[in-house]
């Protein structure tokens, strides 16, 4: 008898555990981030404030490509993710450019200046440092000099062969986007 109800007890917890899970929107994003560590090498020397840090969640696309060998291999193509605020609010989409747009109509695109290894997590991609230009619109991003990609987690290319040209892969990501004013 006890083993019974301890098992229904257990299974409660799972089916609990599951539930919560499963509710858990993009809120819970910022549970699953440690505080991110930034690079010196990732911060600008001229930024004045934070704009906004929101937390990521999406793939990084890639490509079937034949290389300089003329073997196929997975390129980077472009990202996409959705970035939301503490309270789990949708604030700004993330895609090809790299750009961001807001929700309020302002956007931005980016350039790589700097990029390093995300030494606390392996597999996963790069952390980055972003000059921004503004791309439109007032309201949030306008005032954006620089974005900073942290605290990455997955992203890197699919580890299965690409076997024919133009095939797509997909992996998804997390990461905190500081938006540096």
């Amino acid at each position: 008898m006890f083993s019974r109800i301890a098992s229904r007890r257990s299974l409660a917890r799972v089916f609990t555990t599951a539930s919560l899970a499963l509710a858990c929107n993009a809120a819970c994003l910022s549970a699953a981030f440690a505080e991110a560590t930034v690079p010196a090498s990732l911060t600008p020397g001229e930024a004045t404030h934070v704009v906004a840090a929101l937390k990521a969640s999406g793939t990084q696309i890639y490509t079937c490509k034949r290389d300089a060998s003329n073997n196929l291999s997975w390129a980077f193509k472009a990202p996409s993710a959705e970035l939301y605020d503490a309270s789990g609010t949708l604030i700004v989409t993330h895609s090809a450019g790299p750009s961001w747009a807001a929700a309020d109509g302002s956007r931005i695109t980016g350039a790589v200046l700097q990029q390093a290894p995300n030494t606390d997590q392996a597999g996963s991609i790069p952390l980055l440092l972003l000059r921004a230009t503004n791309a439109g619109g007032p309201g949030l991003l306008s005032t954006v000099r620089y974005v900073q990609r942290l605290d990455t987690h997955g992203g890197v290319a699919p580890s299965g062969p690409c076997t024919q040209e133009g095939q797509e892969g997909r992996s998804p990501y997390i990461a905190e986007y500081v938006f540096l004013g």
